[in-house]
């Protein structure tokens, strides 16, 4: 018996994890420079009780119902040109939602690069000077947070897109999991 789902998520992950998995994977089938995308996690089995249509319109199963699971909702594109952070700061979700996750695509590089960084730039600068590097990373990031404090984050590689090759952590990203965690706030 194999210990992977036949969507590649293991099995004995936690819902956070399969949530932001399965982000992961939904952000990898739209390609790459993609936009920002937020999502709202709500508690898949309140959904089926409460928004039947809804949730039948989401393609839930209702074998899974005994499972506590998180079901990924998309939320409306991002307004162009506002920064991230400043949008975050937008944001109040109603109770029904138990967490949100953003997948976010950016440049970065390797641990041994960041001491070359000159001091002194401004994000614009610093965002230029890390796009001409020979050794920058494009990145798909993906974080998810939940009301209790649980984290989960998803990195994957432009140079390795594989669902095999994803790296998953509570830790990855922590700046982005406060922000997301502000939301709540």
């Amino acid at each position: 018996m194999s210990n992977v789902s036949p969507s590649g998520t293991p099995m004995a992950a936690s819902p956070l994890t399969r949530a932001v998995l399965e982000i992961d994977e939904y952000a990898s089938t739209l390609g790459w420079d993609q936009p920002a995308r937020l999502f709202a996690l709500v508690d898949t089995a309140r959904l089926r009780k409460q928004e039947p249509r809804l949730a039948g319109q989401l393609g839930l199963d209702q074998d899974d119902a005994g499972k506590a699971q998180l079901t990924p909702v998309e939320q409306d594109e991002l307004p162009p040109g506002t920064p991230l952070d400043k949008f975050l700061g937008t944001i109040a979700w109603p109770d029904a939602v138990v967490g949100c996750a953003l997948t976010v695509e950016r440049l970065m590089l390797p641990p041994s690069a960041e001491a070359a960084v000159p001091s002194g730039m401004n994000d614009k600068q610093l965002a230029k000077w890390v796009a001409g590097h020979p050794e920058r990373q494009e990145v798909r990031l993906t974080v998810a947070v939940l009301r209790d404090g649980s984290r989960e984050s998803a990195v994957r590689l432009r140079e390795k897109d594989s669902a095999s090759e994803v790296l998953t952590g509570a830790g990855l990203v922590p700046g982005l999991a406060e922000a997301l965690s502000a939301t709540f706030a």
